[in-house]
């Protein structure tokens, strides 16, 4: 596993990347396999979601759009700047942006959501803080309440993107999380079929 050569952990790094378009990770709207996922979970009345850095908001806008109450969390304000702007008038009152470090919100957010979504947060973070990322995703969430997360699992060097293996993933999942449904998409992008796992993992 690579070791970060860039401050990842400073909103700086982040907020650079999105003023000078170096967010090579944006797809222009909501990952396919996250898209399908969120269309085939029940919904919970007054059901709230979280996405962890949440970018230009597509994931969050998506889940918005199947009914949860959604908290969108990035780094960056330049990022929240940009998926307030995205944001159709329509969907404004069922999202709520927040600029924030994500390592925070166990303490401001602890047990505050029935589902948390990650798409390319866990990939971006340093991966030392990989355990850490993990007992945040479980603090915020309810009894019972669902990880649906589209790991990054490429085998490259560098990053960010840091890559993962299935096993190291599952790993860090098992102390916080069972895992109730898991598989290689076929809908993922063609730059990144056979690199993703999708997960639907409970709180334990």
């Amino acid at each position: 596993m690579s070791e970060p050569d860039k401050d990842v952990s400073a909103a700086e790094f982040w907020e650079a990347a999105y003023r000078e378009s170096r967010d090579r990770w944006e797809l222009g709207a909501a990952a396919p396999p996250l898209d399908r996922a969120l269309r085939e979970m029940p919904v919970p009345a007054a059901g709230r979601a979280i996405v962890f850095g949440s970018g230009r908001g597509h994931e969050a806008r998506a889940a918005a759009e199947r009914g949860w109450s959604v908290v969108g969390v990035d780094f960056a304000e330049s990022a929240r700047a940009e998926a307030t702007r995205l944001t159709p008038v329509a969907l404004r009152d069922r999202i709520a942006w927040r600029t924030a470090d994500l390592f925070t919100l166990a303490d401001t957010d602890a047990g505050a959501f029935d589902l948390v979504i990650e798409h390319t947060s866990y990939c971006a973070i340093d991966p030392a803080r990989r355990p850490e990322w993990m007992r945040v995703a479980r603090a915020v969430l309810r009894p019972g309440g669902t990880l649906l997360a589209l790991f990054y699992t490429h085998a490259r060097e560098g990053g960010p993107p840091f890559g993962a293996s299935h096993d190291e993933v599952l790993a860090a999942l098992a102390p916080h999380f069972e895992v109730v449904r898991r598989e290689v998409p076929a809908d993922s992008i063609e730059r990144r079929r056979g690199d993703e796992l999708l997960v639907w993992a409970s709180a334990r």
